[in-house]
């Protein structure tokens, strides 16, 4: 039971920054692997704050959506609800802020593969651009750009990538082609970056399979960055070229795959320019 003087009025600054704190403090434990009980939590909590069981819930919710937005990993228990409080937004910064190492968070180590049957999942559809996206989320996705630290995580990176090398094999083996998954090959930790793709395999048949290998902790809709090389190669060899978009990388990584041509799967947006005279 919440205060029924607290029913149907807005949290204040101090409720959302002891609601903020207890998820991250979840959230922690889940990357962790340590136990936890959303129970014990939410009852804390409510005993703090004096709000409802439901309240509390709905509010754990609105910060599992503002961490999608984010490209943040999110409690799976907490599945994303955007009917937000406005001030839920500075709350979640004035914590990012305190706490700078929560932006790139992951779990402790590499997430063994899943079942390769459940592992892929369908790319996601085009939407409409959303209308009325309230100002302080796009202040907050623009500040803690997840594009850009996507980007900048090569720890994130390789460990995507490695997760790769391992499906593409335990896949190939299933299908009784194990001679193939001997073959497959960590080209970007073998010979770098620039090849326009990051792993070396082969569909059942022995066809080669260039794969350009995408890792976020966030959704399946979190943007990325895609190079000219990586673009043009795409162009040269459609039939041979995949993205894998592994996504939900920290708490229960999923993969969709895209081929070319791009621009029939993906909205393609110019973001820099090379400048020369």
């Amino acid at each position: 039971m919440g205060n029924e003087e607290k029913r149907g009025t807005p949290w204040t600054d101090d409720e959302l920054d002891v609601i903020v704190a207890d998820y991250f403090a979840m959230l922690d434990s889940e990357l962790s692997g340590k136990p936890y009980t959303k129970s014990r939590h939410s009852a804390a909590l409510m005993a703090q704050i004096g709000r409802s069981h439901r309240s509390v819930e709905f509010k754990h919710q609105n910060i599992s959506a503002v961490l999608e937005e984010l490209g943040m990993p999110w409690i799976p228990g907490y599945r994303p609800k955007s009917n937000y409080q406005n001030a839920i937004f500075d709350a979640i910064d004035r914590y990012l802020i305190r706490h700078p190492a929560s932006i790139q968070r992951t779990r402790s180590e590499s997430p063994p593969p899943p079942v390769t049957g459940e592992v892929f999942v369908p790319k996601p559809t085009f939407m409409a651009r959303k209308e009325g996206v309230p100002k302080g989320l796009n202040r907050l996705v623009k500040k803690y750009d997840p594009v850009e630290r996507d980007l900048r995580n090569h720890a994130l990176g390789r460990a995507g990538e490695v997760f790769v090398v391992e499906i593409e094999r335990r896949r190939l083996t299933e299908a009784r082609r194990a001679d193939l998954a001997k073959k497959v090959r960590w080209v970007a930790d073998e010979e770098g970056d620039g090849a326009g793709y990051d792993i070396l395999s082969f569909d059942f048949t022995g066809q080669i399979r260039l794969i350009e290998v995408k890792t976020t902790n966030g959704s399946a809709r979190t943007p990325f960055f895609i190079t000219r090389n990586e673009y043009e190669l795409a162009r040269e060899r459609p039939s041979d070229w995949r993205i894998y978009r592994v996504h939900l990388f920290a708490t229960g990584p999923r993969v969709f795959t895209v081929e070319p041509p791009l621009e029939k799967a993906l909205r393609l947006g110019t973001e820099t320019w090379r400048a020369s005279f």
